[in-house]
């Protein structure tokens, strides 16, 4: 099959990962079996692939690895689960059994909010993850297809100012996650002893062999870019008239991750395809699934993502395709704006007369430490709140839908508790990080234990250069993967060794604009010499409300990204 001689499926020996899906029997392998074996901690062959599927990593504490080894024992293996809720919603009777969980059966007791809208749990050993899935099953929660290649967890602006629109947006969240869902039931077998039907285990959306590689989706309410939309393969901008939601713009083919050293890796931003009323979403978001997943690149999964099918084939052939397969046509574009993507912190009244409390948690790492326990906190406010939690795609919390004579109560709570604290200055605010070290295996430098003293470090250099009421958007990524969204700051940086990052400047307050590379491979000493000068600059040349990405790009400190696939190296 070609068009205008590009050739829409890769040839060549499939990758292993496809001969993994095509002998796991719809993602059953040998996890059951693998559960019982008690020689190892882990899961062995296949399985370790295959419980993605199922929500979960394996890992290891690496800071102890050496020393077992030393003592002739295998790592520490565990698990990290990610949950799947759409839109980041939460009841407080959830909320209590997660938390219950997290303290009695997790290695380090913590619940962790995550760029991906949701919680993790950190490590669970073998012996308690089925009682894992089993506990948040009771409470209506699962981890179906919040890892692998699938569509992941959906999600959709968190914060809920225009009541009425966002809880719009969200239930087609919900609807777009639970269309998507794989059909399989090896979940239910697997975890929580469902009954082994004969059954063929179709998929008529994702596939017997499921995608070519992970697939994120998100609902996005202007004018807040909370989401991150060039993070993602598929977005829905929503369009409202009259304070009522009338369809969505969609845009297709963005995402962060790359390899270092490999230039056929890149982010990438993604394409505006144009309007669809309301009555389109599910059968464009299907089409524009199937798409990827049949011209997807299955040889290479280096460049398997729909950012790269979309530069192999050609956008406009891309989008042609799900518009044949959607039987729809898109329209123009409805006219948006992004203004900005942070959460809006404190209190804030919507409109149907209920009040909303987010309160930044940094890193996202909900435990208790010392003068700030959190966790003791949300879990008392869990016991006595009405409403629910959202969890924002940031890392943050909101204590959503408190009735008006409740106000008093949770404030309090929150303040006991150090979830409301004194001065959190806007830059923290405005810093992200994504786990790394210990115990992401992927990670080659530390980014949650290292952002809240670089952070430090960055507030002393704003108010040496008098902007102290000013910030950078700063992130930081243990590798090239993404998770913490780097390439998309005005300030990124990316993991490339211990103690040594490639700094990327240039990204927009908006989301809207990739950074490029400053610097490779430099220690975090140079980072902040070369900081302190940026900053210098900016305080004394820059314009009226000018970002510090638009300085560095407006003043030729950097060039811009345009096309990231021709010039993000240049």
């Amino acid at each position: 099959m070609s068009s205008d001689n590009k050739t829409l499926i890769v040839e060549g020996k499939l990758s292993d990962n496809e001969r993994i899906k095509t002998e796991s029997r719809h993602l059953r392998g040998t996890i059951a079996e693998d559960l019982k074996d008690d020689i190892t901690g882990g899961f062995t062959a296949d399985n370790f692939q295959l419980i993605r599927f199922h929500g979960m990593y394996q890992q290891d504490d690496r800071d102890i690895r050496a020393e077992r080894t030393k003592q002739k024992l295998e790592p520490l293996h565990n698990v990290m689960l990610r949950a799947r809720l759409p839109g980041g919603v939460i009841t407080p009777d959830q909320w209590l059994s997660i938390d219950k969980f997290a303290e009695e059966h997790s290695l380090y007791g913590s619940i962790r909010l995550t760029t991906r809208q949701t919680f993790q749990f950190h490590g669970v050993l073998k012996p308690h993850i089925k009682l894992m899935h089993q506990t948040l099953n009771k409470v209506g929660i699962d981890s179906i297809a919040t890892a692998g290649d699938v569509n992941r967890n959906v999600l959709c602006t968190s914060n809920p100012v225009e009541s009425e629109v966002h809880q719009e947006a969200w239930e087609w969240a919900k609807k777009i996650s639970e269309h998507l869902l794989p059909k399989t039931r090896a979940y239910a077998e697997i975890w929580l002893d469902g009954e082994k039907i004969e059954t063929t285990d179709k998929e008529p959306i994702l596939g017997d062999t499921y995608l070519p590689r992970k697939f994120k989706t998100t609902v996005v309410i202007p004018p807040q870019n909370d989401v991150d939309v060039h993070a993602n393969d598929l977005n829905f901008v929503a369009i409202a008239e009259s304070g009522k939601l009338i369809g969505f713009n969609v845009l297709v083919g963005g995402g962060l991750a790359m390899t270092h050293g490999d230039h056929s890796t890149f982010p990438r931003k993604a394409d505006d395809f144009g309007f669809i009323p309301l009555s389109h979403v599910l059968q464009v978001a299907e089409a524009v699934v199937t798409t990827q997943r049949d011209w997807g690149n299955r040889v290479n999964r280096k460049n398997a993502k729909t950012k790269y099918t979309l530069e192999r084939v050609g956008v406009e052939t891309f989008k042609q395709e799900v518009e044949r397969r959607a039987g729809i046509q898109f329209a123009e574009s409805r006219a948006y704006t992004f203004t900005s993507r942070g959460d809006r912190f404190g209190w804030v009244e919507g409109i149907d007369g209920k009040f909303h409390l987010t309160v930044f948690i940094e890193n996202g790492r909900i435990l208790d430490f010392p003068g700030k326990t959190l966790k003791t906190g949300c879990r008392e406010i869990a016991k006595v709140h009405k409403g629910d939690f959202r969890l924002t795609a940031n890392q943050n919390l909101i204590i959503a839908g408190v009735p008006a004579e409740q106000k008093e109560q949770i404030e309090k709570l929150a303040i006991e508790h150090g979830l409301i604290q004194g001065a959190v200055s806007k830059q923290r605010l405005d810093s992200m990080a994504c786990v790394s070290l210990p115990t992401c295996p992927l990670a080659m430098a530390e980014a949650e234990r290292y952002l809240p003293g670089a952070v430090d470090e960055i507030e002393s250099l704003l108010e040496k250069h008098n902007l102290s009421d000013e910030s950078i958007i700063y992130r930081v990524t243990g590798c090239p993967n993404g998770c913490g969204r780097a390439m998309l700051a005005e300030v990124g940086l990316v993991g490339k060794g211990p103690g040594k990052y490639n700094l990327h400047l240039g990204g927009n307050r908006e989301g809207t604009r990739i950074p490029r590379m400053y610097r490779e491979n430099i220690s975090h000493e140079e980072i902040m010499a070369i900081l302190d000068d940026l900053i210098g600059l900016w305080a004394k040349d820059r314009q009226e409300y000018e970002g510090f990405g638009d300085f560095v790009i407006r003043t030729g400190v950097i060039k811009p990204v345009i096309n990231s696939a021709k010039d993000f190296y240049e």
